[in-house]
Parts: structure tokens; sequence; C-alpha cells
């Protein structure tokens, strides 16, 4: 059971807390002005707390499983433990899908037998499918060039990367790390 004082940004009570702020009114309780997020239907609200308010933590859980495919704005995902299947949609898996490959290992967050959403690890390796050609000896500092990974997602690297080369991303930032040695 937690309780107003417990309410802190991403804290998931049924409901996620995207904004949150503390006010101490000069006599009075303290006051929790919150904006949330409904993690089922996606729906956001504002509501104010009290400190003596108490909330019931969420029956979440994550579970790793692997992504197979995508088909029809639907991605499948399997379970390594049971090969149990599950699909989540677009809005579900949102950004994540720039960086998913076949087979890579994820974590999908559950609410009670409903996925909600994806988590992915913090670095992916892809192969670089679509790269201009660079000429020897342009070598400004801090210039890039634009490349296509095979998920079709486009972003800045170096210029002496080419095509067919795998190269780390930063799933977080969406940045270029370095070249893969194979």
């Amino acid at each position: 059971m937690y309780s107003a004082s417990d309410l802190r940004k991403n804290l998931k009570i049924q409901i996620v807390i995207v904004e949150f702020t503390f006010s101490k009114p000069g006599k009075g309780q303290s006051l929790y002005r919150c904006k949330l997020k409904n993690m089922i239907n996606g729906n956001q609200f504002e509501r104010t707390f009290r400190s003596v308010d108490t909330f019931e933590p969420a029956n979440l859980q994550e579970k790793k499983m692997q992504y197979l495919y995508e088909e029809d704005s639907q991605y499948c995902f399997m379970d390594t433990e049971t090969y149990e299947q599950v699909y989540l949609t677009d809005d579900q898996v949102g950004d994540a899908k720039n960086y998913m490959s076949d087979n890579l290992d994820v974590e999908i967050l559950f609410f009670g037998e409903k996925p909600l959403g994806i988590t992915l690890p913090n670095f992916v390796d892809l192969t670089v499918t679509k790269a201009e050609p660079w000429a020897k000896g342009d070598s400004v500092t801090g210039r890039t060039k634009p490349v296509e990974v095979e998920t079709a997602y486009v972003l800045q690297v170096p210029p002496f990367v080419e095509e067919g080369e795998k190269i780390r991303i930063d799933t977080r930032t969406g940045e270029y790390l370095t070249r893969v040695k194979e």
C-alpha cells in the first residue's frame, strides 16, 4: 500500500504519474498535484491528493520475451519459457520498432494478462543497409552522414561507416555509438 507521500514520477498504481508537484499551503495538509495516465486505455487526467490518501500498487510483472515478426501493424513476441505468443500494437511498441530485429530479447510489461509496453536493451547491433559513399580525406571534425539500418531507421553516423557494417545504437537516445567487429 502506498501513501500520498510515496508519489513520484513514473510510479505505477494502475495509472502512471506523468507529472508531479508538491505544495504545502500555510496551514492545512500537504497537497500532491499529479497528471496521471491510465495504463490500460492511455487516457490522461489531473488529480490532487492529500497526504493521508492511500493507493494500491499495480499488479505489474515483466516477462522476458523474444521479438519474432511484424504483421499488419501487430508485433509478435514469444515467451522464451512457455513459447506462448503475444501481439502488441503499433502504439504499444512506439519508437522501439526502430531498433527491433528478429530474435531480439526484450522485456514486456503486463498488467494482469494484458501486455502494456516494451522495454528494449540499452544497446542493439544493427546492420547498415543504405549509406552514401565516403571520399577519403573528407574528414572535417564533427561531420556526419545519414544511414539506414535493417529496421528502416535512419540515423546520423560518422562518414567512415559503410553499407553492410554492423553498428551499435543506444536505444534510449537513438544515437550511433560504435562499429561492431564480427
